[in-house]
C-alpha cells in the first residue's frame, strides 16, 4: 500500500488571546495521498483554512499549534522542522492558493517579478533565468499576453487573472501538494469553471496532489476523489465522494447537501441549516452540531467520537450506533 503524502495527526491549533482560548482546530486526522484530490468542506468559522495555514506552518502568534499535533510530508515531521528547513519546504514542495489574490499579491510590484521571486529564493536561478521562467508559468496558467501583462501591476488585472498569477506562484516549482483554499471565491461562474479547469489539468501533468478547500459542494462532487466535512474544528464525516452524496451519514452533512440548488426542485426556496457554527472559545459539550440537528437525543450530550462505517466511510454521529443496535 502506498504511503500517505501528507498525514496529518491529532491537529489540534488554538488562538490565546485576554485570558481566553480559542481552539480552532481541534484534534483533527486526515491523509492525503500522492496524486490524490481530497475536499475539505463546511461553513465559514469550522477551521477549514486554519487547518491549511498550520500545514504550511504559517500560524503566528497568539495562535499555536499544540504539543501532540504531528504533521508529516514525505516522511517528515513538518513541526519538528527548523523554520529555515520548513521555509525550503513552503513554496517549492507544498504550495498554497490563497482565497483573496489582491491581498495576498504585492500591490507595488509587477507581476512577473511576484513569480520571479519564487523561482529565485528556492532555485537560486539568475534574475533573466527566473523571468523567463515565470513568463512560461503564466502561459501555462491561462494567462493570456503572459510577457506583456507579466510587467503589470495586480490592479491591472481581472480577478481571474489575479487567481491565475497566484496559481502560477504556487506551481512554478512544481509541488508534490498544492493546497487550494477558496480558489474560486469571488468569481463568476464561467471563470470558476476555466481556474478549475486549468488546476485539474496542471495536477494531471505534474502528478500533484490537491487539498481542496471550498464551501462548494458541487466543486467537491466535480474535482475530488474524497471528501472531509469539518464541523466546528472537527472532522464529523469523511468518505469517498461517491459515498458521501450518494449516502451520507452525519446529519450536518445532509443538512449541506440539501442546501444546495438543484435544477428544476419543485421547492421554491433552499433550504437552510438552522443557528450557527458556535464559537471557537466556547465549543459545546456532546456532539458540537446537536442544537442545530433536527435528529438530536439523550444520547448526543456525549462527544461522539468518529466511528469507521467501512469503506473507507466516517462519521463523528451516534445515530450510526444506535441505528444498528
Amino acid at each position: 500500500m502506498t504511503a500517505p503524502l501528507l498525514d496529518v495527526t491529532d491537529l489540534r491549533t488554538t488562538f490565546r488571546a485576554e485570558g481566553r482560548a480559542a481552539r480552532a482546530v481541534d484534534g483533527i486526522s486526515f491523509t492525503v495521498a500522492p496524486e490524490e484530490t481530497v475536499g475539505l468542506v463546511g461553513e465559514s468559522g469550522c477551521g477549514k483554512s486554519v487547518t491549511a495555514l498550520s500545514i504550511m506552518r504559517l500560524i503566528r502568534p497568539p495562535g499555536v499549534i499544540e504539543a501532540g499535533s504531528r504533521i508529516t510530508f514525505e516522511s517528515r515531521d513538518l513541526l519538528a522542522l527548523p523554520e529555515r528547513e520548513m521555509r525550503a519546504i513552503r513554496g517549492a514542495r507544498i504550495a498554497m492558493v490563497f482565497q483573496e489574490p489582491m491581498t495576498s499579491l504585492n500591490p507595488v510590484l509587477t507581476i512577473g517579478a511576484q513569480v520571479a521571486e519564487v523561482v529565485r529564493v528556492h532555485s537560486g536561478a539568475s534574475k533573466k533565468e527566473a523571468r523567463v521562467r515565470a513568463i512560461a508559468t503564466l502561459e501555462s496558467v491561462g494567462l493570456p499576453e503572459s510577457a506583456a501583462r507579466a510587467r503589470d501591476y495586480p490592479h491591472h488585472l481581472s480577478g481571474g487573472m489575479r487567481q491565475r498569477v497566484m496559481i502560477a506562484m504556487a506551481i512554478i516549482m512544481r509541488p508534490a501538494l498544492l493546497i487550494a483554499d477558496e480558489p474560486t471565491t469571488a468569481l463568476d461562474v464561467t471563470t470558476q469553471s476555466q481556474i478549475l479547469g486549468t488546476l485539474a489539468e496542471l495536477q494531471s501533468s505534474m502528478r500533484m496532489s490537491v487539498l481542496l478547500i471550498t464551501h462548494d459542494l458541487g466543486i467537491v462532487a466535480e474535482r475530488a476523489q474524497r471528501v472531509i466535512v469539518m464541523y466546528a474544528g472537527q472532522i464529523v464525516e469523511e468518505a469517498p465522494v461517491g459515498e458521501l452524496f450518494r449516502a451520507p451519514r452525519h446529519p450536518y452533512s445532509r443538512a449541506l447537501l440539501a442546501a444546495v440548488p438543484r435544477l428544476g426542485a419543485p421547492r421554491e426556496r433552499l433550504e437552510a441549516i438552522p443557528g450557527q457554527v458556535p464559537s471557537a472559545d466556547a465549543w459545546p459539550a456532546g456532539c458540537r452540531f446537536r442544537a442545530r440537528c433536527p435528529h438530536a437525543f439523550d444520547r448526543c450530550t456525549t462527544e461522539p467520537p468518529l466511528y469507521d462505517l467501512g469503506g473507507g466511510h466516517r462519521s463523528r454521529c451516534h445515530l450510526d450506533v444506535a441505528a444498528s443496535a
